[in-house]
This record gives structure tokens, sequence and C-alpha cells, in this order.
């Protein structure tokens, strides 16, 4: 479990900094230095004020509809007014529901006028259950859910069990695996993106230079890369030191009791 207190963030990232708390306690920080991140020593309020450009505290609310159901795998969620039925699987990470996608489902869906997804083209990376991508659907986007083939069959069962028989564009479902075979895949010509979305895609494994490579090539101009992601590790935040110095990173939104946080990216303008 990571305690209140964290790692420096980097300082080209905009954010209000956490406030340090009273009693130390063991956590990720100790193990994780870096001469080029630094953080502001003044605390700032953990409410953003209205209109500012600080990152809002939230909670992560309870759309979990608990409900007896004769499948054990399968959790029950309510967004945009639809009940959405998910099937989970312990086989694979990317086939269980993590807090990262509730966090960034519930600020989609509350946050519809600064973030319109109707009509645009959206990419899912590492969509794992599809919880998010559904959600992005139901919002009127034109989706395609993507992640490695072992998690595709479950991915795609999902999806189209909750977005069958809906007046909503069609979603698509591919394999995609970070940094390989981009160009043949998503050739530039013809995929641009509006919004690539990513939940819980940082956590301890090898592919954390591929996942990053993959955010590059799918941003470009225009496109707007909202992630959202539990902190845990030590290379969660070296992870997201080595975004903000490719992309202008703002913080949107924290969730403290979940350690989740919310972050947007675009590219920099030369």
């Amino acid at each position: 479990m990571i305690s209140a207190q964290q790692p420096p963030f980097p300082n080209n990232i905009q954010r209000v900094m956490d406030c340090p708390a009273e009693e130390e306690e063991e956590t990720c920080e100790e193990q994780f230095e870096s001469e080029n991140c630094t953080c502001s020593s003044t605390c700032a309020s953990s409410t953003a004020e209205p209109n500012s450009d600080l990152p809002v505290t939230l909670k992560i609310l309870q759309n979990w509809v608990p409900r007896v159901s004769h499948y054990f795998d399968k959790e029950h969620y309510t967004y945009v007014g639809h009940q959405i039925v998910i099937q989970e699987s312990i086989e694979h990470f990317g086939a269980v529901v993590w807090p990262g996608a509730l966090a960034l489902s519930q600020y989609l869906e509350t946050n519809q006028e600064q973030f319109n997804l109707k009509d645009k083209k959206v990419l899912e990376i590492g969509a794992g259950t599809g919880l998010l991508s559904i959600v992005a659907c139901l919002l009127g986007a034109y989706v395609t859910a993507t992640d490695l083939p072992e998690v595709l069959e479950n991915l795609s069962y999902n999806i189209s069990r909750n977005t069958q028989n809906m007046n909503m564009h069609k979603p698509e479902v591919r394999k995609l695996v970070w940094g390989e075979g981009l160009n043949e895949d998503f050739p530039v010509s013809t995929h641009h993106y509006d919004f690539i979305l990513a939940s819980d895609v940082v956590y301890h494994h090898t592919a954390l230079d591929s996942l990053l490579a993959t955010m590059v090539y799918f941003c470009k101009p225009g496109t707007v890369l909202l992630w959202a992601n539990k902190f845990r590790f030590s290379t969660d935040y070296e992870f997201l030191e080595k975004l903000c110095n490719i992309f202008n990173t703002t913080i949107l939104a924290e969730f403290p009791e979940s350690n989740v946080k919310l972050l947007k990216a675009t590219v920099r303008e030369n």
C-alpha cells in the first residue's frame, strides 16, 4: 500500500502538490531519486477552486451494482444511464476491472462538456475488460478497443454484449501489442484519433518503454491522451516523468482513496 507521501513530481507538470504526511512512513519515494524531478514545497488545498487549473480531488463512486448473478465472474455497473455487465477472468491482468478504468469512466461521464466524445474517434490501448471503451461508446464515440491477443476474446464478448442493439457507433476490437507493427496495422495516413484512452496500463511490467512509444506514435497534433492510473511503484513515477518530458501534461483529477491520478497529455507545439 502506498502512503499519502509520494515521490516528487516532475516540475514540468501542472498539478497541485500533496501535503506531506505528518508521520514518516517507508514509501516508494525512498527508492525514487531523480536530479531532474523536483516539486514545490508549498502545499495547496486538496480541492481545486472552480475554473482553476488545479486538479480536482474526487472519490470513485459506487457505480458497481450489487445483485444476485448465476455467474460469479460477472460484475454490473451503471454509466451514462445504462447497466453494463462485465465478465472478468483471473487468468489475465487485462481481464479484471481496475480502479483507473472506474475513475476515467466516471470522469468522462461527468465532464462531457469538457471532453465531448460524440462522433469523435477514440482509441483505447490496453482495453482489458472493455468497460472504458463501452462507456466511450455510450457517449457517442467511434471506438477502437485494443489489447493483447489473449485478452481479445473476453474483450470482444463484453463489448458486443453491452453495445449490441443500441443506437450507437459500432465499436471495433483489434489486437495491439505495444510497440509492434504500428506502421503496418495502424498506418498514420489512415488512422488519426481525437482521443487516446488508457487506464492502469502502467504497473510493474517490462513493456513500459514500448507503451510510451505507442503513446507517442498515436498522439498527433490535436489528439488528447487521457490516462488514469493507480500509482503503486517507483516505476510508475519514472514513467510519468518520461511522459512529462515528451508531452504537455496536466493532472485533471486525483482520487486519493484509490491512489489514482487522471492526467491529460497533448503533443508539444514546436
